[in-house]
């Protein structure tokens, strides 16, 4: 029997809506969209998620289950209220220069809940596996362009392709260019002197890794092992908060 209390991917997909509902709380989003319907749909998840959590369902049973379905739903739900598929790109349409650097860590942690509520299927059909690193998406991307971080010689900022859509990761490793393919774990947003990264690029003894084979925005295949283990770390750090 698969002891479901202890799933890394449900224990991240519950801390993901709090990190949710603390972002939207926080009021950095501006403009007209249904903040009280958006909080009560990610809220409503909880019992869902409390369902499967101490239903010790098989994995496969699990994935298939109405609460799955049902937090699927209201995921969707949540991208409606927030104003619909192009959610993101309406706040910072809205957003005065001064605060987008704050708008940006908020819409990168709501990013993180909705792809971590709507790929929760998907990662649980995996099976039953206990490591930190389940929990979260691993993707191939591709490096579009590199600037230096404007308040540190150390860290550069990269915009990469995903396939589907781009996302900001900032990287300590200098030697990073335009058209290296890449693997990134999908962790929880961090925000480095005031410029958010959405995910941390896998590396294994000096550096990244730079010429992962594979469709960008699917998972990579053999990749080191000990390229996951700060991943590991960090997913064990943020559900520790």
């Amino acid at each position: 029997m698969w002891d479901t209390t202890k799933d890394y991917r449900l224990l991240i997909a519950q801390k993901s809506i709090d990190l949710f509902i603390k972002t939207v709380q926080g009021g950095s989003f501006k403009g007209r969209w249904n903040k009280k319907m958006a909080l009560e749909s990610a809220d409503s998840m909880n019992p869902d998620l409390h369902g499967l959590a101490y239903s010790y369902l098989e994995p496969k049973d699990l994935a298939n289950s109405q609460e799955i379905a049902n937090l699927e739903k209201k995921a969707n739900l949540v991208i409606k209220y927030l104003g619909g598929d192009d959610w993101t790109h309406q706040f910072l349409n809205q957003t005065p220069k001064e605060e987008k650097e704050k708008v940006e860590e908020s819409l990168a942690k709501t990013r993180f809940f909705i792809d971590t509520i709507l790929g929760l299927k998907r990662r649980i059909l995996f099976g039953p596996i206990v490591d930190p690193i389940i929990a979260i998406d691993i993707k191939i991307g591709e490096i579009m362009s590199v600037t230096k971080h404007p308040q540190t010689d150390t860290l550069m900022i990269c915009n990469v392709n995903l396939g589907k859509r781009a996302i900001k990761v900032v990287t300590n490793d200098l030697t990073v260019k335009d058209e290296n393919k890449v693997a990134i774990s999908m962790l929880p947003p961090e925000t480095f002197m005031g410029i958010t990264s959405e995910g941390m690029f896998l590396g294994a003894g000096e550096g990244i890794l730079k010429d992962i084979d594979g469709e960008l925005g699917s998972m990579p295949k053999g990749i080191p092992l000990e390229s996951l283990n700060e991943s590991r770390n960090l997913v064990e750090n943020f559900l520790s908060k």
